[in-house]
């Protein structure tokens, strides 16, 4: 919903429609929810709001079971509102969230955030500087190797880090009022790249922009909404959350969106993730998770918030680590988890360079190699009974999220598990650079 919750990490599943688990994962702090979350150095990481008299958003860090860290609170402002993987770095922003928006009391605490701090341990942040003029930080994500971050509230802002504490104010898109000519800056909020270009969703008029590094082009406003919200890619394409429709679009270029489908019936998408191959989206007012059965068509797998007597509540941001998709939810502020079939995952950042990977699905588990290490394993001892046969075609560098940005050499299917020996020798093989198709 406002950041990018998992940056090139290497993941692996199996799945043959078992029935879904769920596991309530506790409440950081004093939470009325969790703003961003991000999984960083295989760690997931929440950034809480926490509204009340004498509190602060913190950033937490998940322990397992309902624990978790403490890994301090930045600049004294009630959220912490974004998340970025920068640098090898976990980068974290901060603002004061207006807790009205929910139609919830205001908070008291009037704090206000806009700075963004880079970790330098669990409770060590040095400051990376105040975005100029801004309250709270909208979005953040990293586009062709630099830090860019948006701002949540008017006026419209558009930030570029450079180094220490400089930020760099750029354009926001505009648009022309029909009555009275004006030219009208727009609000840039969730960030996103896809395809070579950084995404903008917006809560003005309903549109999504897209940036080049330089200049914003319109791609079009979502049917009568007024509002867009988080991003996902779902089979190479893009896909954007609405308010007031409570609809997901998906995009087919400049000015062309396609109505994927309304969330039963509520009137905002928010969190989206596509979890073990499949697209899941989190919702206003009922806090419910839905899942994609393509087309126009939602299923409703579960209402996560069933907190009484307050008008709104939202399953707000998706995460996926080790093997689960993680969810976040307003009021209650707790955290809740969900295991769709098998799946193992590497929290960490690849680089851009040449990697070897094994995946293997033995009887009782799986495991993943990256160059001669194994870097995720986890037992199941049903793994056995999956139904796995398929009388599709095998597809190689493609998959649900889009196709594999990259190149493959090497590649190999065993129909039995390797050993140590015989992984660490493919490893030591690395394959000879090959030219780029032209």
């Amino acid at each position: 919903t406002s950041n990018q919750a998992n940056w090139r990490h290497l993941q692996f599943g199996i799945d043959d429609d078992r029935a879904w688990e769920w596991e309530d994962c506790g409440r950081p702090g004093n939470a009325l929810f969790a703003f961003a979350l991000a999984v960083h150095e295989d760690a997931l990481f929440a950034g809480t709001c926490e509204p009340g008299e004498g509190e602060s958003g913190h950033v937490y860090r998940y322990e397992g079971g309902d624990r978790w860290l403490d890994c301090g609170a930045l600049d004294g402002a009630n959220a912490i509102t974004a998340f970025a993987v920068h640098q090898g770095k976990l980068h974290a922003a901060t603002g004061r969230y207006r807790i009205a928006g929910s139609a919830l009391p205001e908070s008291k605490n009037t704090n206000s955030g806009g700075r963004v701090f880079v970790r330098e341990s669990d409770r060590r942040w040095t400051d990376c500087g105040r975005l100029p003029g801004v309250e709270a930080v909208g979005g953040l994500v990293v586009f062709r190797g630099r830090l860019y971050a948006s701002s949540l509230y008017r006026p419209a802002g558009f930030f570029r880090h450079e180094e220490g504490t400089r930020w760099t104010s750029l354009p926001v898109p505009h648009i022309v009022d029909a009555a009275t000519a004006a030219s009208v800056p727009q609000r840039v909020e969730s960030l996103t790249v896809h395809d070579g270009f950084l995404y903008a969703s917006s809560y003005d008029d309903g549109r999504v922009w897209r940036f080049d590094g330089e200049t914003w082009s319109d791609c079009g406003r979502l049917s009568e909404n007024t509002q867009t919200y988080a991003f996902v890619q779902y089979r190479g394409q893009l896909h954007v959350g609405t308010w007031p429709s409570g609809r997901v679009y998906r995009w087919d270029g400049l000015g062309r969106w396609t109505d994927a489908g309304r969330l039963g019936e509520e009137l905002e998408v928010m969190g989206m993730v596509v979890h073990n191959g499949r697209l899941l989206a989190g919702s206003l007012p009922l806090a419910w998770v839905y899942e994609y059965q393509g087309g126009d068509t939602w299923r409703p797998v579960r209402r996560l918030d069933p907190t009484p007597d307050v008008k709104y509540r939202r399953a707000w941001t998706m995460a996926e680590h080790r093997g689960r998709v993680y969810c976040s939810t307003l009021p209650s502020g707790r955290i809740h988890a969900l295991s769709v079939g098998r799946q193992i995952a590497s929290g960490r950042t690849l680089s851009s360079a040449w990697h070897h990977v094994i995946a293997t699905k033995s009887t009782h588990g799986l495991t993943l190699h990256l160059d001669g290490h194994r870097v995720a394993e986890a037992t199941f001892p049903d793994t056995a009974s999956y139904a796995l046969d398929s009388d599709a075609p095998l597809r190689l560098g493609s998959g649900m999220n889009g196709p594999f940005h990259g190149r493959l050499a090497d590649v190999r299917v065993y129909r039995r598990a390797l050993t140590g020996a015989e992984i660490a020798a493919l490893a030591g093989a690395r394959p000879a650079p090959i030219p780029l198709a032209r």
